[in-house]
């Protein structure tokens, strides 16, 4: 937990990871790429690619995030931003 009482990133974005294996899904975690900005994990399962951007509770996209976001859904990709205000059991 933050000093705020929120969780930080990234457990939020561990969290996420476990459910989405468990869920049968292969997990990429993006860390470094060529284009700053892309969501934070890329999901594949029966032949789809999806992109998750892992965010505190609160927590805002930024601007050039946002557009990678567009970018991406423009092209025909499912992306979710995922704030950590679910309630996941995890």
């Amino acid at each position: 937990m933050s000093k705020t009482g929120t969780q930080l990133e990234s457990k939020v974005q561990a969290k996420l990871i476990r459910r989405y294996e468990r869920d049968g899904f292969l997990v990429v975690k993006l860390i470094l790429t060529n284009k700053p900005g892309i969501p934070d994990l890329l999901l594949l399962k029966d032949g789809v690619a999806s992109f998750v951007e892992c965010k505190r509770q609160g927590g805002k996209a930024r601007p050039l995030q946002e557009y990678r976001i567009n970018e991406l859904r423009s092209l025909g990709f499912k992306v979710d931003v995922f704030d950590g205000q679910e309630n996941d059991s995890t």
